[in-house]
């Protein structure tokens, strides 16, 4: 049975990715308690402890904003999203086994209203969408049997990590039935494509079963919408009364700006299912 290393095991995405790839593989999953991906002494000797035939990563550092105005993160940022991806990868090219990595829609500027396939030029905005796109230069660079999956706006069942984070979905869920809010302004800008969990871990077993070639791909759910708009279809579906005030990205101020329309094309694989059809099924 093939042995399978999930690092960010414990996250929303590789909680997701281990339960899929339970069956028929043995799950090795490791969170950052157990693997500190920083440090390139201690990458080499937890995977040849390992020994793994194949390593998916999820390990990501996510904080955009923090990233954007503070050296500390951003320098955190640069090891975790970008140097640690070209260690995985040469281990990967050395040991001869296929390596599985997660970038996002940030990499791209946003301003084509058309969206991104694959194969489109990234160009971030951000420190954070740098990142990004360096472990991208770096995975690419150090091994030829790579799967780079890009994603966006990820949801579904939150990791069991006591660092993992919930989602946009049940952030909002939780600010109306558990907070009592009645009232909550979203941006109604900056369209992009909802991921779910379940459905992004079955698309990597999908590569992996089916053998598709090694290169990039979009993961990201069918369709496009705005926070404002993935709300209101949250709360239509959940019943729950609030009221929902659009507003501007400049009404909102972040440090780090964001791509205003950066929808992930997915043209190399069976379309996926729309982003509401997959949201219904998580909500209920």
């Amino acid at each position: 049975m093939k042995k399978v290393l999930i690092i960010g095991g414990g996250g929303l995405l590789g909680s997701a990715l281990a339960k899929e790839f339970s069956a028929g593989y043995l799950v090795v999953g490791l969170n950052r308690e157990k693997f500190d991906i920083t440090d390139e002494q201690n990458i080499r000797e937890k995977l040849l402890s390992v020994a793994p035939g194949l390593i998916i990563n999820a390990a990501a550092y996510n904080g955009v904003d923090l990233t954007e105005k503070e050296e500390a993160s951003y320098a955190l940022a640069e090891k975790v999203n970008g140097f640690a991806v070209g260690r995985l990868a040469d281990f990967a090219a050395d040991r001869g086994i296929p390596l599985v990595h997660f970038s996002t829609d940030y990499v791209f500027d946003g301003d084509n209203l058309d969206g991104y396939a694959e194969g489109a030029t990234p160009s971030p905005l951000n420190k954070y969408g740098y990142t990004k796109f360096l472990g991208e230069r770096l995975l690419q660079e150090n091994t030829a049997r790579y799967y780079l999956i890009r994603l966006s706006r990820l949801f579904g069942r939150p990791g069991t990590s006591v660092q993992a984070k919930k989602s946009f979905v049940d952030i909002v869920i939780d600010l109306v039935e558990n907070q009592g809010k009645k009232e909550l302004k979203l941006v109604n800008e900056e369209v992009s494509s909802p991921t779910y969990s379940v459905d992004l871990a079955r698309l990597v077993r999908q590569l992996l079963d089916e053998q598709y070639p090694y290169g990039i791909y979009h993961g990201a759910n069918s369709g496009g919408c705005s926070w404002y708009e993935m709300a209101e279809k949250i709360f239509e579906l959940k019943k729950l009364s609030v009221n929902l005030i659009p507003v501007t990205s400049k009404e909102y101020p972040r440090p780090a700006k964001r791509p205003p329309h950066s929808v992930l094309l997915n043209t190399k694989l069976p379309p996926a299912r729309p982003w509401q059809e997959a949201l219904a099924e998580y909500v209920a």
